[in-house]
């Protein structure tokens, strides 16, 4: 049967952004100018829970306004079929970014003409160069108050390292802004009103269009004025792709047809040589159709793009997979979402044909999967469907063995596609149930979060017990935690994870101690002599017996060793472990009735409580290696934070356009680092973090930490 929708038709986009630069209520207008919706729902009108626009459905998405997973909604334009993944833009969730570009075959990178290129959008932009997914560019909010086109393409220009091309230049800025020129066409779209049904006039371009609009402006101006210059600019760019048009247009000096620009500059938008820039205000419902026509015209077909690698066990390339459906089935998992219909896998099929009912190979795990219900999704709601075909993006309900990241394929032709590169964790916390007594449930919940988000880890410390969650950021673990509720039905609590401190000797002690007890009939007695001396960091607990003439029998010794290897699990200044001394048994005494195995173990143990309260000890505390990878205007900034923690700066190294600090700072210093950072750094400095040794906690600090453990026991 073949496809309803030619492969050539189909148009996987993700719309991509920083926060609050307007992806959200650009897919609202793509969904209603489309016909998919009949109303549009503003994002600040959503925070009350009573409504939600399509794609940030989620209760946390209503309450703060922001994208936290990205949704899968599909519509047609011009007889295409698009699929759109609206993403996240906060960088606590640039998972979601990650796993979607890696299916999609182009994006719509969406900016704030206020703010330009900001952070978030310098991230997006590099996982997009890693998966070489084709762009396009919309300065959005041309109406707000600062808004400026030519600064925003600069920005694109300098912080980008990309070539934009203008396809539109605004007619207006901020309240004056009535719509745009297409440099294509060579016409003004005008708009007299922002309502969302609002219908646009095509105007030509006259000398007299600045009046005509009443702007005034100097940017508005130099605008209107740089049409030819960038006109000029657009002609020579697109015609570089086609050499048979670019010397025709050189030989007649006649200007190429508005089909033959289009064309070219769908080569060049597509072999990512440049990339188009459009404008416009989608929440005053201007230019969201303009961006449409450039989807259909400019970013490429599931066919227009390179054949999905295949690779090996061990993730060498091996071989591609074309885009046909006539070729085996093949198709990735990048996403599992527990969800009211269970636990959804979102697959992009690459090749070949997907029935309900058949049985597929998870060749990531050598596992084999039996597909039941799978359904179209539109944001939440879940359309069943009975096949799904090459370019598709679908759900999969209630897969038992697939991860994000998996491939299924045809058990007859077995493929791994290449998988996805997710970020470590920066941040770690602290969970535990509210109640004691839903604890199972709790775990239950936790580890499927885990499982639907590959940027969390859990771990257990083994020294403290508790449950460690790791994650992106303090806002991607306080919604991991809120959705535990709404998802689950189960609440948790957050905290500080404890620092695993140790305890440690700094001077050789020797010390008697003898056990003697006496209560009616045998008693118990035993003493002995002990040395102890610090050793070299990392060199642990050693025990020697340099017992001569049988003062402490041979029998006995061991439990010395076993009460002392106990009793240096509780340190005598906070009870944390004890660390890197020597143990020397030199002397001792016994008696025929009353001593025995346990009674030297108690000596052991008091003797160690007793001689190390006399030995100098000191707390020991854990050392991470940190690198801090900043733009070179916040370098002073980052080590003045990294010194006031207490940190050792190693050495600065050149990484790219950045400067990578690298330094020793206490782990108890680097709680709540992440969000600091990028508060220093306007959210442009990344870093990460390794365990690398142990050293001696200062006075002052020691006191707190020992006066801190006396008040909790």
């Amino acid at each position: 049967m073949p496809s309803q929708t030619p492969l050539s038709d189909i148009r996987n986009i993700g719309i991509i952004a920083h926060v609050d630069a307007g992806k959200t209520t650009t897919t609202e207008r793509i969904l209603y100018y489309t016909g998919r919706k009949h109303t549009i729902i503003d994002v600040h009108e959503t925070k009350d829970l009573k409504s939600s626009t399509t794609t940030d459905y989620m209760e946390q998405e209503q309450k703060r306004g922001i994208t936290i997973q990205s949704a899968a909604v599909s519509t047609f334009w011009r007889g295409k079929k698009i699929n759109v993944i609206d993403t996240p833009g906060h960088v606590d969730f640039t998972i979601e970014v990650n796993r979607s570009l890696r299916v999609l075959d182009g994006a719509v990178v969406v900016f704030d003409g206020v703010a330009g290129v900001e952070p978030q959008s310098e991230t997006n932009w590099r996982l997009a160069d890693n998966y070489n997914v084709p762009r396009i560019c919309y300065v959005n909010k041309m109406d707000r108050s600062g808004a400026n086109f030519q600064r925003c393409v600069g920005m694109i220009k300098s912080r980008l390292n990309a070539r934009p091309v203008c396809i539109q230049v605004p007619l207006g800025s901020e309240d004056n802004f009535r719509g745009m020129v297409d440099l294509i066409e060579m016409k003004a779209y005008v708009w007299f009103s922002d309502d969302k049904d609002a219908k646009w006039e095509i105007w030509d371009i006259t000398d007299d269009l600045a009046s005509k609009l009443n702007l005034t402006v100097k940017e508005d101006l130099d605008n209107i004025a740089s049409i030819p210059a960038l006109r000029a600019e657009l002609v020579d760019t697109a015609l570089e792709m086609d050499d048979a048009a670019m010397e025709a247009y050189l030989e007649s000096g006649e200007e190429p047809s508005a089909d033959v620009l289009r064309t070219c500059l769908r080569k060049g938008t597509i072999t990512s040589t440049f990339t188009p820039v459009l404008c416009g205000s989608s929440y005053k419902n201007k230019g969201v159709c303009q961006v449409l026509d450039a989807v259909v015209d400019l970013l490429p077909a599931p066919t227009d793009v390179e054949a999905i690698k295949t690779v090996d066990e061990d993730g060498n390339p091996n071989g591609e997979r074309l885009s046909s459906d006539d070729a085996p089935f093949a198709a990735l998992a990048f996403k599992v979402l527990n969800d009211t219909y269970g636990s959804l896998t979102f697959v992009r099929v690459y090749s070949g044909v997907l029935t309900k009912g058949m049985s597929v190979l998870n060749t990531t795990r050598g596992k084999r999967e039996k597909i039941g219900r799978m359904v179209e999704m539109f944001a939440a709601q879940a359309n069943p469907i009975e096949e799904a075909r090459a370019g598709d993006i679908i759900a999969l309900v209630s897969l038992q063995e697939t991860d994000t990241g998996d491939t299924l394929c045809d058990a007859a032709h077995p493929v791994i596609l290449e998988r996805m590169r997710f970020p470590d964790p920066v941040i770690s916390v602290s969970v535990e149930p509210k109640t004691k007594g839903e604890q199972e449930k709790f775990s239950i919940a936790l580890g499927k979060m885990v499982r639907a988000d590959p940027s969390l880890r859990l771990e257990t410390d083994r020294e403290t017990g508790q449950t460690i969650l790791r994650g992106m950021g303090e806002l991607h673990l306080e919604v991991t935690l809120d959705r535990l509720r709404t998802e689950f039905g189960v609440e948790g609590n957050m905290g500080k994870p404890q620092v695993a401190y140790r305890e440690t000797i700094t001077k050789p002690v020797e010390y008697t101690y003898t056990h003697k007890k006496q209560t009616g009939g045998s008693g118990q007695f035993a003493e002995v002599k002990i040395v102890f001396e610090p050793l070299e960091r990392g060199e642990g607990f050693v025990f020697k017996d340099e017992t001569v003439g049988g003062t402490v029998p041979r029998e006995y010794v061991p439990s010395v060793a076993k009460g002392l290897e106990m009793q240096k699990e509780e340190g005598v200044l906070a009870s944390y472990p004890t660390v890197d001394f020597r143990a020397r048994l030199v002397d001792g005494k016994y008696h025929d009735v009353d001593s025995n195995a346990l009674t030297f173990e108690i000596a052991a143990k008091a003797c160690f409580r007793e001689a190390l309260k006399q030995a100098g000890p000191i707390l020991l505390e854990p050392v991470m290696k940190v690198e801090v990878v900043t733009p070179d205007d916040y370098l002073g900034d980052v080590i003045g934070d990294v010194n006031r923690r207490r940190g050792t700066v190693l050495g600065q190294l050149e990484r790219g356009t950045n400067i990578a600090v690298e330094a020793h700072v206490p782990l108890n210093e680097m709680f709540g680092y992440i969000g600091q950072l990028r508060g220093m750094t306007s959210g442009r400095a990344s870093y990460s973090m390794e365990f690398s040794h142990y050293e001696p906690v200062p006075r002052n600090v020691t006191d707190e930490i020992v006066a801190g453990r006396s008040k909790a026991a």
